[in-house]
């Protein structure tokens, strides 16, 4: 029994906390309250056709079922129910477009409950007194209302259509139930004691008017609101993990590759960004003699070299599971190991290395057979300890690595053009990737002195 009722207060306060967070729609990010913005005007959309197909529906069964010229009273009123319901739809773009809304739905309320309880004029045939319009099942039509709200994906309409049913709705109950002729349980019981013939008796009279039903109605609807509310609430929080979900994807996206920052997501992309120390791989890559270059091509041509070179040099890091850090104008600065666990890291960035080299011959060979002037890029490698996450202000947020060893990768990269190599690798970054292995790939190995360290350093020159 207590697993039961812990269970139970478990749903209750999960339902409480739901109920609490209606009103402010959850969460404040700009993205996503417009992704959950425009999933509610599509719902608004979406809840004015399905409004139009059961005004089509219902008006086609009261013309099979009421009687001319009676059919004409009950179409007025769908003809102003489309009016309620197209009006808020012109004005969903509105700055008080939820306000609107939400005045209309009372008035959605207001006029089914006044076609369902008030009867048509004597003058169309009915003779009924009014007491019979309480008899019949048409109080259904008025939950309709609660479906229709929850199509707008907003469980703020869908609770407040649920009270204005059960305040307009009790409105018209007690209005008749309060008329002079209404025949009344404690009427008659105050008469003297009821038997059952007698009670059955003063059911069946037209006048009569019992609150059974009316509780039925209150607790059902009150049931309906809460469940719907509840549902669309869950629906609205899924599509908020979506959002979130595509939001930590494409943020992701512009440091690795797709399928890393897929794999990233999946694992949850609210820790993304938290300082930590890692020891990773860095790279600098850069375009020998831009300047120079620039001055005989235009600006379209130069931002035209550019993304050429951004994207081919983007797709060896990611093909070897890097991160790209920041493009630094015809350069650009690259990871390995600063987001997630990577043991190989320096393998990785040595790696990449000599692919981005030879994916840089392959597109001289390319731009040789248009003429173009044949590009070099230079790279420095280092490894070592580094402080990653996310640096900036409230307006721009930016995912990086700070530590001595970014600035040893730039100077090394820096140096290149002293010592004719088109990489330099530290030593720490060949001996963590496996040292005689890489060692044949580079034809000469010396001590530098960087600019700023009063030790030298023992780098590796590929040429």
């Amino acid at each position: 029994m207590s697993d039961v009722a812990n269970r139970i207060i478990g749903f209750v306060s999960s339902a409480l906390q739901a109920l609490r967070s209606l009103w402010s729609h959850g969460n404040s990010q700009d993205h996503l309250q417009a992704s959950i913005r425009q999933a509610e005007l599509e719902g608004l959309q979406f809840a004015f056709y399905a409004r139009l197909t059961a005004i089509i529906v219902v008006s086609v069964w009261l013309i099979w079922l009421v009687p001319w010229p009676r059919d004409l009273y009950y179409g007025a009123y769908a003809f102003g129910f489309f009016v309620l319901g197209y009006l808020p739809y012109r004005l969903r773009h509105h700055p008080h477009g939820e306000a609107i809304k939400l005045g209309f739905i009372v008035l959605d309320v207001a006029l089914v409950s006044v076609a369902i309880l008030l009867p048509p004029p004597a003058s169309l045939g009915n003779e009924w007194p009014i007491q019979t319009r309480l008899r019949g099942q048409e109080f259904l039509y008025v939950l309709l209302l609660l479906a229709e709200a929850a199509l707008t994906y907003s469980p703020r309409r869908v609770l407040w259509t649920g009270v204005s049913i059960l305040v307009i709705w009790s409105i018209g109950v007690f209005s008749i139930y309060s008329q002079p002729d209404t025949l009344r349980f404690n009427d008659a019981a105050a008469e003297g004691a009821l038997t059952s013939a007698a009670v059955l008796d003063l059911s069946f009279k037209p006048a009569f008017v019992g609150l059974t039903a009316w509780y039925t109605q209150l607790v059902s609807t009150s049931l309906f609101t809460l469940l719907i509310t509840l549902a669309v609430w869950r629906s609205r929080r899924t599509l908020l993990n979506q959002v979130e979900a595509e939001v930590v994807r494409a943020d992701l996206s512009r440091y690795v590759s797709p399928d890393v920052a897929e794999a990233l997501a999946r694992r949850g992309g609210t820790a993304f960004g938290e300082p930590a120390t890692r020891t990773v791989a860095v790279l600098f890559a850069d375009i020998v003699g831009f300047t120079k270059l620039t001055e005989t091509l235009s600006p379209e041509r130069t931002f035209a070299l550019l993304r050429s070179f951004q994207e081919r040099s983007s797709a060896v890091v990611f093909k070897h599971g890097g991160t790209l850090d920041k493009y630094l104008g015809d350069g650009f600065m690259a990871t390995f190991g600063s987001i997630g666990l990577q043991p190989d890291a320096p393998v990785r960035a040595l790696a990449c290395a000599f692919e981005l080299q030879q994916e840089i011959e392959r597109w001289n060979r390319k731009r040789s057979t248009r003429g173009a002037i044949p590009l070099r890029v230079s790279i420095g490698i280092h490894c070592g300890p580094v402080t990653v996450g996310n640096l900036g202000g409230r307006e721009r947020v930016e995912f990086t690595v700070v530590g001595d060893v970014v600035n040893v990768a730039s100077r090394l990269e820096e140096i290149t053009r002293a010592v004719g190599g088109s990489i330099i690798a530290s030593e720490d970054c060949i001996q963590a990737a496996g040292g005689s292995e890489w060692l044949t790939r580079f034809q000469a190995s010396r001590e530098i002195q960087l600019r700023g360290r009063q030790q030298g350093i023992l780098v590796h020159i590929a040429t």
